[in-house]
């Protein structure tokens, strides 16, 4: 016991006072304001330092994570000259109404000379309308024939492009041959429009047809020699054409 108790003196004789120390810490602490000058007072401060600065605060005025743009879409301008600068929706879409209306009103018309320029164009929107509304005037007549409009016409349009790229110096793009097709199938519309009302098996309808027929394959061939510099080969692009609109003919008549 004597031997334990002399290491219990040696070992507290090193002049370490717990009571002494514990009043040296409060000290500091109560100094600081309650927290180490190493360490911030929250998580936020320690994991994104400078957040909470009043001055960074005040000399923003801007919308977190919303960036201003400026002119033509830079930054630091407003959304309104932004807009303006962008081109219209149908623009950006490749739909041109006064194009339309010029390509249906050469269609309608096989006497008006074609205007290479603007024939030359990949524009489906009419086509693609008016295969559309010939299938309505069938279904309207009885007829469900949106499958043989379909395929008879992607099926043309591959064999024309083919025959034109042929005959022609001139190269022609596909959607070019379709879009020119596409729209002198107009009077044929108007014939599947007729027979709505009118029963087209007769003299009467045969003669229509045939009158149909021609309208439309002597107007494609008008725009197709125009386009591809073929004055002298219109008979023969007129051809293959009208057994194109024949076809269409037989689905609308019978």
């Amino acid at each position: 016991m004597g031997d334990m108790e002399q290491f219990d003196q040696d070992f507290y004789s090193s002049g370490y006072y717990v009571d002494d120390q514990a009043e040296a810490v409060a000290s500091t602490y109560d100094d600081w304001g309650g927290r180490h000058p190493e360490y911030p007072q929250n998580g936020t401060e320690a994991m994104m330092p400078g957040i909470l600065d009043q001055s960074i605060e005040q000399s923003y005025t801007g919308h977190v994570f919303q960036p201003q743009r400026g002119e033509a879409g830079t930054l630091g301008g407003t959304d309104a000259d932004y807009y303006e600068e962008e081109p219209p929706l149908l623009e950006e879409l490749g739909i041109n109404f006064d194009h339309i209306w010029q390509k249906t009103m050469t269609v309608l018309n096989p006497f008006k000379p074609a205007d290479g320029s603007i024939m030359n164009e990949t524009d489906l929107t009419g086509p693609i309308l008016f295969c559309i509304t010939l299938g309505v005037n069938l279904l309207m007549a009885g007829k469900v024939h949106f499958g043989y409009i379909y395929g008879i016409s992607a099926m043309s349009c591959l064999g024309v492009y083919l025959l034109l790229n042929m005959m022609s110096s001139l190269a022609v793009s596909c959607g070019c041959v379709a879009s020119i097709l596409g729209y002198c199938l107009l009077p044929m519309v108007v014939l599947s429009a007729f027979a709505v009302f009118v029963s087209l098996q007769g003299y009467l309808g045969t003669l229509l047809a045939l009158l149909v027929v021609g309208w439309c394959s002597m107007s494609a061939s008008k725009i197709f020699i125009s386009t591809l510099a073929m004055e002298d080969q219109q008979l023969l692009v007129a051809y293959p054409c009208a057994l194109l609109y024949g076809v269409f003919a037989l689905l609308t008549v019978f």
